[in-house]
């Protein structure tokens, strides 16, 4: 069925495995989760490292948007996994009465999880706790585009886990993905770019496999002429520029109101400064662009409009410095897709209504920021436009909370995940009735003659 060594060994014995309902108990389960968050803790050095060596993230920011994301996660998980499991008691219908009704978290099966190449430990392993949370088997492709990552991952899988339990897949995804994907997978979750996406969905689709697609798009930040600029200005560098503004739920442009679009401006310069010194090239908290590909990607974008700070570049190091766009058009390149990268276009709006319409020209973003003192303003931009999470006078820091779901709407995505919200991703839930049998109401059986009346005064 497939030319990928060992894909249809790994395929039937995790089938086999998951069908013996070793991966059931929740006793087994709590052990699988306290095993991963032990190997990430064996092998942390070794991940920043290939971190550090893949995107040049400084271990600050690796260690806390990947390594210490994942112990949060963990421990989340391990302190509510049993209440989780747990069956729902819901009510009967009189009419079926003596009956009672319950809710099974239910495992799927056999998962196949797709990582990106921007957050790739976190983004592989979030999901996997999901899994293992649901009681289900899964084989892991990391991206080929962050290998050193993709190497420690691989090794970290392989010293924790049984491959007929949880393995990795390495190779070219645009090759192992698609063979991988000739088998059914009970769900496949995909994190990555729209027409990836797309191909994952039209993939899945033979075998009628539900998918979790965790995409982008051009996500806004908002910001009225009522707040503190300063803040703001903080706030939104540093959610731009993490990661060299390689992170799906970066503010992708700022839309200011016209009264203080200078002042935004300046305090914005003044915050990479701050932050990166005069030359962030020299910066060490500064990152790097993944590939030359998406380098000279980003290299285009910096002829839209006009640069008022930034725009210097170093094709040998793969460096854009943080870089802020003015006089931006919404035809231009820029503004056509998600930008991915460390250049913010910051545009002026009249008034509120007016700011609606430019963000609905990039409908269902993944993430809206609003910085407002107003709570009209936030409850207007909060039920007129569709995004998939956000904040309020803040960026990115939605993700860091568990108890909130991850995932986008439309365009930048289907489903979610974190806490209790990967968990119901990675299960089913299954609805059982059962009926007492020492009393069985006549009413529903064979000849029915009079009993519409009766039937019609026990469903009120």
């Amino acid at each position: 069925m497939s030319n990928l060594p060992g894909i249809g060994n790994i395929y039937k014995a995790q089938q086999s495995y998951f069908e013996s309902g070793a991966t059931r108990p929740y006793a087994f389960r709590k052990a699988q989760l306290q095993l991963l968050k032990k190997a990430i803790k064996k092998h942390e050095q070794e991940i920043l490292d290939a971190l550090y060596r893949d995107l040049r993230k400084h271990a600050v920011e690796a260690y806390g948007s990947e390594v210490g994301f994942m112990y949060e996660e963990i421990n989340h998980a391990l302190a509510h996994l049993k209440t989780w499991m747990e069956p729902e008691e819901v009510t009967s219908p009189l009419m079926y009465y003596p009956s009672n009704s319950r809710v099974y978290k239910e495992p799927l099966g056999l998962t196949l999880i797709i990582a990106p190449w921007n957050y790739p430990f976190q983004l592989l392993m979030g999901p996997l706790v999901g899994a293992i949370c649901g009681g289900n088997c899964a084989v892991l492709k990391p991206s080929e585009l962050a290998p050193f990552t993709a190497v420690v991952t691989e090794k970290l899988i392989k010293d924790t886990f049984d491959p007929k339990y949880i393995t990795v897949l390495q190779g070219d995804g645009g090759v192992v993905i698609p063979e991988a994907m000739q088998y059914r997978f009970d769900h496949v979750f995909f994190t990555g770019s729209i027409p990836v996406g797309k191909k994952i969905m039209e993939m899945a689709v033979p075998h009628l496999t539900p998918v979790t697609l965790e995409l982008g798009g051009k996500s806004p930040c908002l910001v009225d002429e009522k707040v503190n600029l300063k803040v703001a200005a903080k706030r939104i560098v540093w959610g731009k520029y993490w990661n060299a503004g390689q992170t799906c739920v970066a503010p992708d442009y700022v839309l200011v109101h016209k009264n203080v679009k200078a002042a935004l401006v300046d305090e914005l310069k003044a915050a990479i400064t701050e932050f990166y010194g005069s030359d962030p090239a020299q910066s060490e908290d500064y990152g790097r662009i993944i590939n030359t590909k998406r380098y000279e990607t980003l290299c285009k974008y910096l002829a839209s409009g006009k640069v008022v700070f930034g725009g210097a570049t170093d094709e040998a190091q793969r460096y854009i410095g943080p870089t802020i766009l003015e006089e931006v058009a919404w035809t231009d390149p820029v503004m056509q897709e998600e930008i991915f990268g460390p250049i913010l276009p910051v545009i002026a709006y009249d008034d509120l209504p007016h700011a609606v319409q430019l963000i609905r020209q990039h409908p269902y973003p993944l993430a809206l920021y609003v910085f407002t003192k107003s709570k009209r303003t936030e409850k207007i931009l909060l039920e007129q436009v569709r995004f998939g999470g956000g904040c309020i006078n803040n960026t990115l820091v939605h993700l860091a909370n568990p108890e909130l779901p991850f995932g986008g709407a439309g365009y930048s995505g289907m489903g979610n995940y974190h806490g209790i919200y990967g968990f119901e991703t990675f299960t089913h839930r299954k609805g059982v009735m059962k009926t007492g049998t020492w009393l069985d109401v006549p009413v529903k059986y064979p000849p029915f003659k009079n009993k519409l009346k009766l039937l019609k005064m026990m469903a009120k």
